[in-house]
């Protein structure tokens, strides 16, 4: 081959790669859509959108861009000066209301000495696309990106409109994302449905297990104060403020509040019994069984934390403060804990327990202040959950679709107050676990792949005119 028909050849080759043609409808080329997911979300990796201050309308203006270059008209809006949200929307023939794909592009900084790579720098390695927002949740961003994209190329007829979010502000400041959107531009994104972060794909014991998110746990962050008499410590004193908020402390550190399933846990236990190992499916059987469930309930404190923290509202003391120097008595100490409140707790209820708990006029409870919306379980025979199961059935057969509630909160709370069904999922991960927030955070290439096609099949499933 001559050295101009080498150069000609590799020119057309780098040109299929980041410049694709329209995918078929009837066979997507889901190893191209990979690959373009890929470089997508290494793209977003490299706008840094730590929050503070956030900087997500430097991100939304990536994607304006790669929407731009395909034809499609998006808009920002911002909640606040570089809080930017980005909308964009497909047109369908109308006969169903709209399904909205949507995630956050703002993440939580970094501790850079403890990363092995550049966080903001989307090195590949390993099989993997390393950096901050890899997980969370600039993979199921990039990913409902891809998706959004495909269907667009691929000339489907649409029975309801396919709407795009890239939403700011998720990690703290909903005020400038979502918030902000349901009140002011609701009318952009109002839908029937929605698919947001917040589940997760895994392999348990040989099959992979599909987790959708269809509730969520309550934050509900609370603070304790001890008031007492300041002194020198040379003198200790019966009112030391520091041993009383350290006896409280320690009580919330043992006590177990009461368990109580809905919905969406029983039939999550009831799923999971299946796939999981013979113990831990012992356990899932027996949690309501009255003979056994104080003996099971108390093995999975020690054996399973997730499932202790999905059965009952956990409460976790996470900061202690109290003192300047070690001759002092301090005149006031401080514990904040970290509720997350069952999605039916009375919080005034859980307030009298606590109190009841500490027993002792010295220590004060300090109320919860802003809390995301409270909703019920979505439902689970739903169009869009049996469209769920339906793409999980022939992308990952002899799979398990599994509804989850999440310990931890996100924007579908908000989504779920304004009436839109809002379901959570989790690009699929492998060996690594789960690493938001963590340092050298990252996602399988091979697990985005698998996420686009399961994205695909969901989206045409509902969406697709028949």
């Amino acid at each position: 081959m001559s050295r101009s028909l080498e150069l000609r050849f590799a020119a057309i080759l780098v040109a299929s790669v980041l410049f694709h043609p329209p995918l078929s409808a009837q066979d997507p080329d889901f190893d191209s859509a990979r690959d373009e997911a890929v470089e997508i979300l290494r793209g977003m990796i490299r706008v840094n959108t730590s929050s503070p201050p956030g900087n997500e309308t430097a991100a939304a203006e990536y994607i304006r861009d790669i929407l731009a270059r395909e034809g499609i008209e998006s808009r920002i809006y911002e909640g606040a000066p570089g809080r930017g949200n980005l909308v964009a929307r497909l047109k369908g023939n109308g006969s169903k209301r709209p399904i909205l794909l949507m995630g956050h592009i703002d993440v939580v900084g970094v501790e850079d000495d403890k990363w092995s790579v550049d966080a903001f720098e989307a090195v590949v390695k390993d099989g993997y696309v390393w950096g901050r927002g890899a997980q969370d949740d600039k993979g199921m961003t990039s990913v409902a990106l891809q998706v959004f994209l495909m269907l667009h190329r691929s000339g489907i007829e649409l029975d309801r409109d396919v709407i795009f979010m890239a939403n700011a502000g998720e990690e703290g400041n909903p005020q400038v994302g979502v918030e902000y959107m349901i009140a002011e531009h609701f009318d952009e994104i109002d839908a029937e449905f929605a698919l947001n972060e917040g589940g997760g794909m895994s392999e348990v014991n040989g099959r992979m297990v599909v987790s959708v998110a269809t509730t969520e746990k309550v934050g509900s962050g609370m603070t304790l104060i001890a008031r007492g008499t300041s002194g020198h410590g040379s003198r200790p004193r019966p009112d030391n403020p520091v041993v009383h908020l350290a006896a409280a402390v320690a009580k919330f550190g043992e006590w177990q509040p009461p368990m109580r399933l809905n919905a969406t846990t029983r039939e999550y236990f009831s799923r999971m019994a299946d796939v999981v190992d013979p113990e831990l499916a012992d356990l899932y059987r027996n949690l309501e069984n009255p003979e056994r469930t104080e003996e099971v309930q108390e093995r999975l404190r020690h054996v399973d934390i997730t499932a202790n923290s999905t059965i009952r509202t956990s409460i976790s003391p996470n900061i202690i403060e109290g003192g300047f120097r070690s001759n002092v008595i301090p005149g006031e100490a401080s514990a904040r804990l970290d509720i997350r409140a069952l999605p039916d707790e009375d919080i005034t209820e859980l307030m009298q327990a606590m109190a009841a708990l500490i027993d002792d006029p010295a220590v004060e409870i300090v109320p919860p202040g802003r809390r995301r919306p409270v909703n019920p379980p979505m439902p689970m025979d739903s169009e869009l959950f049996r469209a769920l199961e339906t793409a999980q059935a022939e992308v990952f057969p002899g799979g398990l679709t599994v509804p989850t509630m999440l310990t931890g909160a996100t924007d579908s709370a908000q989504l779920r107050a304004a009436g839109v069904l809002t379901y959570g999922l989790g690009v699929v991960r492998g060996d690594e676990g789960s690493l938001a927030h963590g340092n050298d955070e990252r996602v399988s290439i091979e697990g985005v792949g698998r996420f686009v096609e399961y994205l695909y099949g969901v989206v045409t499933e509902v969406a697709a005119a028949r």
